[in-house]
């Protein structure tokens, strides 16, 4: 099938979520009804369940048990059926799909691959697979793989499926004359709180390079997953008959699955203890994005977050509450209540619901959040919401969210979709994605560069690219610390954010240093070069720029150099291991900067986005990003020329 071309700025793919599907088994049921539906429950038994229940706030779910309980539904059934309801929202088929992936606690199989099981159910043609692994976060780190791949350019449209048939392992007979409710295994509280907790459902999504035509999309401005590991103990698990595994110790190490059974090493069990902990390091990690840029609470429209008991949202609410943090919870949106705990699949039937009910317009943010207990792991996804005509416009890139929030009632609706106050001469980022346009066309014609994209570098190309940024990015902290100097108290985040950003610079030339080193070069020579004549124009540029009072225009030199980095380093240093030969410690500086220009940049469109970017700053911030592009081009055609 013939698509439309990307949406594209600086160079990166834009991805967006076109669709959503959910599918429930069977009818709900009800509190009352799950003891019968999951089977025998003693008098202390009812006791924990009920107390739990009470706790979580869970008063409808859905299994794939009917009321004997016997399974009627296979997990990959399930994910079928929430792929096919996506596909029939988008008017498309199994065979418009060139991407799969999928995110499960456990397949029905232990081998093969879930997605390679849904693959086989829903038909379709060859495409690429990914079957994601975990718990609750894993549903993220599947759409995570499926925008990498959109914006990459390698897949037109990835589906995502998040889903789970827990209550295989809920029934009453796998609870029944095990050891593991009494025994080493754990307490009861820690083999029945999971019972009375998990459910089963599936949610699906599609994302695209571009944006549906008759409807709105959710463009996917950044995705984050981060595992905390290294810090915390198992949480919960299943396999062993202990928190933490040992050697010989384990289900596969039992002789038999049925003797496995009969220790308890098959029941999921959930250290409770250490879910407050879990709320208190999630919290960490979401003020950790907010104080990098990606995250203002104040100007969300919209928070999705999965938690698997209301008592885990109150402590999220007060311990914001408790930093000082305006909380309206009428922005918070959950279907815990009414669809259970579906673990990786939750998160999409939250937002297969709020896509279905058309919760979300045009230039609204939403935050979707995923804490995941099992070794605690956190999943985050930025969006923002565009109508169908945002098809044919330039959208801002994805590595920053555009606050909704800052947008007044004298905004137009192009300012609206892009997060951007408005200028005198159109949207700021309309006029910075030219300059990125000429800007590319120039850095294609480059020799060295034009070398690289053929396949022809040698490494004398590398060592000389090495060599001349060196004796420009040795100026980058001397002149971003002239500029913090000059921005007067009326602009006093941009000093504070400049101060900062140039202590990171001092360590980037060194990196080329080492690199250069590693590669064959002389550190002695690399450190008397001199600037060739391209490097000494626009260091001279540079520093005069940053001279000026309140330099607002050096942002639109920052935005150059950090899209540099954000949309062409981590290629660069792909194609020149590729083409070389080299190793990782060879190519630190391309690749380091592939990453972390990913935050300077969202940290850069959220100013570029806020209401103090009138027209005079726009028209400054246009004109010093034109003139930096043009220079750096120019370094980059005179290598050695000094």
């Amino acid at each position: 099938m013939r698509t439309a071309a990307p949406v594209r700025l600086n160079g990166v793919m834009n991805a967006f979520i076109t669709a959503a599907g959910a599918y429930l088994p069977g009818d709900p049921v009800g509190n009352d009804e799950i003891a019968a539906r999951l089977g025998g429950v003693d008098a202390r038994g009812d006791r924990l369940r009920r107390r739990i229940l009470a706790a979580n706030g869970i008063a409808k779910r859905h299994y794939a048990l009917d009321e004997r309980g016997r399974t009627t539904e296979l997990n990959e059934e399930l994910a079928a059926a929430a792929l096919r309801s996506m596909l029939d929202d988008r008017g498309l088929g199994p065979a418009d799909l060139d991407m799969l992936a999928t995110a499960t606690t456990q397949g029905d199989l232990l081998v093969p691959g879930f997605a390679s099981m849904v693959h086989g159910r829903i038909g379709g043609g060859p495409m690429q697979l990914l079957s994601a692994a975990g718990v609750c976060a894993s549903g993220i780190a599947a759409l995570d793989a499926a925008v990498a791949k959109v914006r990459l350019g390698d897949r037109q449209r990835a589906a995502v499926v998040g889903s789970e048939l827990a209550s295989r392992w809920l029934r009453a007979s796998r609870f029944n004359g095990s050891h593991g409710a009494n025994g080493s295994g754990g307490s009861d509280t820690d083999a029945h709180f999971l019972r009375w907790m998990l459910s089963d459902g599936a949610g699906s999504v599609l994302v695209e390079a571009r944006p549906r035509p008759d409807r709105p999309s959710l463009r996917v401005d950044w995705v984050r997953t981060v595992s905390l590991a290294h810090e915390h103990a198992v949480c919960m698990r299943s396999g062993t008959d202990g928190a933490a595994p040992e050697a010989g110790r384990t289900w596969q190490d039992m002789g038999s699955a049925a003797a496995a059974e009969q220790a308890g090493m098959m029941l999921l069990r959930q250290d409770t203890s250490a879910l407050g902990a879990l709320a208190e390091a999630g919290l960490k990690e979401f003020a950790s994005l907010a104080q990098r840029g990606l995250i203002d609470l104040k100007r969300l429209d919209h928070v999705l977050c999965h938690y698997s008991t209301n008592a885990f949202r109150d402590i999220v609410f007060d311990q914001l509450a408790s930093t000082g943090a305006q909380i309206d919870t009428g922005r918070w949106f959950s279907n815990l209540e009414t669809r259970g705990n579906t673990g990786a699949a939750s998160i999409f039937i939250a937002l297969e619901e709020c896509w279905r009910t058309g919760r979300f317009e045009p230039g609204q943010t939403v935050l979707l959040a995923v804490p995941e207990s099992g070794r605690f792991s956190f999943g985050f996804a930025h969006l923002t919401c565009v109508g169908p005509e945002a098809a044919q416009a330039v959208q801002v890139p994805e590595r920053a969210a555009a606050p909704a929030a800052v947008v007044h009632e004298k905004v137009s609706h192009e300012a609206v979709l892009h997060g951007a106050a408005p200028t005198s001469d159109g949207n700021v980022f309309a006029r910075l994605d030219a300059v990125w346009e000429d800007f590319e066309r120039r850095l294609d014609a480059v020799p060295v560069m034009r070398r690289l994209a053929d396949g022809e570098s040698t490494l004398d190309d590398y060592l000389r690219l090495l060599f001349n940024l060196r004796q420009q990015v040795a100026d980058g902290a001397r002149w971003i610390s002239r500029a913090a100097s000059n921005f007067s108290v009326d602009h006093f985040d941009l000093r504070s954010a400049a101060i900062g950003h140039a202590a990171e610079e001092h360590r980037d030339f060194m990196m080329i240093e080492r690199d250069y080193a590693a590669c064959g070069g002389s550190i002695e020579a690399i450190r008397n070069g001199r600037k060739n004549i391209g490097s000494e124009a626009l260091s001279a540029y540079m520093f005069h720029a940053a001279s000026l009072p309140d330099p607002v225009g050096l942002l639109g030199a920052m935005f150059v150099i950090e899209g540099l980095g954000t949309g062409k380093a981590a290629g660069w240093a792909a194609q020149f291991q590729q083409q070389l030969g080299l190793r990782d410690d060879q190519v630190s500086f391309l690749a380091y900067h592939g990453e972390a220009d990913d935050d300077h940049f969202a940290k850069l469109q959220a100013i570029l986005a806020s209401p103090r970017i009138d027209a005079a700053a726009a028209d400054a911030i246009v004109s010093t990003a034109k003139t930096v592009a043009r220079l750096y081009a120019l370094q980059l055609e005179e290598l050695d020329n000094v």
